[in-house]
């Protein structure tokens, strides 16, 4: 049985002892140098029956989640509080120090999504590429604080937009990212709620980040003779370099190079991820980042998730502008931004226990299109009344919605599992297309509608409606795919999907026969 097994190193180099795997730890993370792939050390690692199978799991998991998880919500939140630092700095002059027109403004918000969304593609294609997820991700970071520092020297509408530009390059490399380095250390029953972890980091710094602008905007107004809104920029840019080089230590890389985990767990690591599929989660000899991405490119489920994704980020492009929608309330602006933490507080809350029931119950529809359902509701409640309770309501309403948005690449990571390059691909088209409905809401939420902003929820309600739609279709071509394998359950074992099923093989120390048995539980969630 799968479960029952467990990889040990050698007595040789180990000790033949699972009672020492902690000190092996520290040793190994201590190397400095560039751990073999496990497909060149099978000779210091064992394959036992054992009942610690489970133990070891529980270890390696322990492991990547005290220093993954950790580290990318980190990530997250700084790349989230650097890309809306210009609508939180509006609040305190930056339109009238800089001259800017309304449509201008509009303008500095949207162009970064003209860069941040195309480079996702690449970026993810590059990813599945190099061997150093962390260097790539940690530099990106360091990256973008740097742009975010510079955009506090900026003087002119020229200066802000080179700067959003370019900002939204090195960020496009985070989220899809990774989402896609998640889907190669856990399963697919682990990935939401990890997922929504990092997607928590998200919504929490929406709540911090409004606190920590409250503090910079009030407290170093005309300090050493510099507006408030600069030191925002140069403040939260400067956390964002330190958070990148901490990356660039912190992350993983792939199972079969990550430095600071021993080749046991590495081997484990990989095998568990074969198991999930009953293939290795592996490229095979014929697979490339042009084939992977003329593979998700051919697959209509990849385009309709993009479709999708583009509809729910129109209706949810409130985010950008939620200052904004708390100002409306009739606070100052402290108050405003204060106002602002407890409905991200609230749907950080809501996303994790989501995801924690999707991945227990395996279910994805109704766990993502829920919360849209939330937010159609909370607009109409907008729109319906004027009174500062029921618009304060809504919000929070409005900012649960996104424990939806938390899943949707954990859905397309579920939906094109294999192999690793088109799935790569596909979460770098999804989410690269997707984000131009953020692009289209820079424009959805113009001031001359405010303070209601009835136009800007009634694109939004119609928005969400689509993309709930799209969602079902996607749904019912998932069932629809596992009536077909449980009809055909050994179809499609030529070429690289044969590969795949080899290595699984070879992870587990069975035969082909054994391995392809296995593979015929393998389903789509939906």
């Amino acid at each position: 049985m799968a479960n029952d097994i467990i990889y040990e190193e050698d007595s040789k180099t180990k000790g033949g002892s699972v009672d020492v795997e902690d000190q092996q730890i520290e040793k190994a993370s201590a190397k400095s140098q560039e751990p073999e792939d496990d497909t060149k050390s099978d000779s210091s690692v064992q394959i036992l029956d054992a009942a610690k199978r489970r133990l070891a799991e529980r270890r390696l998991l322990r492991k990547l989640d005290f220093r993954l998880m950790p580290m990318i919500v980190l990530i997250f939140i700084m790349n989230y509080i650097d890309r809306t630092a210009v609508t939180t700095a509006r609040l305190k002059g930056l339109e009238q120090d800089l001259g800017l027109t309304d449509l201008q403004y509009e303008t500095v918000v949207a162009i970064l999504y003209a860069s941040y969304c195309p480079a996702q593609i690449p970026s993810n294609m590059i990813l599945n590429w190099i061997s150093r997820p962390s260097l790539y991700i940690g530099t990106c970071v360091v990256l973008w604080g740097l742009t975010s520092a510079l955009t506090g020297v900026t003087h002119n509408f020229a200066g802000i937009m080179a700067c959003r530009v370019f900002i939204g390059l090195p960020e496009a490399a985070f989220y899809p990212g990774a989402i896609y380095l998640l889907s190669r250390w856990y399963t697919k029953k682990e990935l939401a709620f990890r997922s929504a972890i990092l997607y928590g980091g998200l919504l929490i710094s929406n709540a911090f980040g409004s606190l920590m602008a409250a503090g910079i905007l009030s407290g170093m107004e005309g300090v050493r003779g510099i507006r408030a809104w600069r030191w925002l920029f140069y403040i939260e840019g400067a956390i964002s370099i330190l958070v990148g080089f901490l990356a660039i230590w912190a992350l993983p890389d792939y199972p079969n190079n990550t430095r600071w985990i021993t080749p046991a767990e590495r081997r484990l690591a990989q095998a568990r991820l074969a198991e999930d599929a009953g293939e290795a989660d592996k490229d095979s000899s014929t697979d490339s980042m042009w084939s992977g991405f003329k593979l998700a490119m051919k697959d209509i489920k990849v385009s309709i998730f993009a479709v999708m994704t583009m509809s729910q980020l129109l209706g949810l492009s409130f985010v950008n502008f939620f200052p904004t929608l708390t100002a409306t309330l009739g606070f100052s602006t402290t108050i405003s931004l204060l106002l602002a933490a407890p409905p991200w507080i609230y749907a950080t809350v809501v996303c994790c226990l989501n995801a924690l029931h999707a991945d227990k119950t395996g279910e994805r529809f109704y766990h993502i299109a829920g919360p849209w359902w939330g937010v159609l509701l909370g607009y109409i409640i907008a729109v319906s009344t004027a009174s500062t309770g029921g618009r304060y309501v809504s919000m929070f309403l409005m900012a649960s919605g996104y424990a939806g948005f938390a899943l949707t690449l954990v859905w397309v990571s579920n939906a094109v599992p294999r192999p690793p390059t088109k799935r790569a691909a596909a979460i770098g088209i999804v989410n690269g297309f997707g984000n131009i409905g953020n692009l289209i809401g820079s424009y959805a939420w113009k001031a001359e509608w405010g303070p209601g902003y009835h136009q800007s929820m009634e694109i939004g309600i119609a928005a969400l409606a689509f993309a709930s739609a799209l969602a079902l279709v996607i749904r019912q071509m998932l069932v629809h795919e596992n009536r077909r394998l449980d009809e055909s359950e050994l179809g499609g074992l030529k070429g690289a999907n044969r590969e795949r099923i080899e290595e699984f093989a070879r992870l587990e120390g069975i035969t082909f026969e054994e391995a392809l048995e296995r593979k015929r539980g393998f389903r789509y969630l939906y």
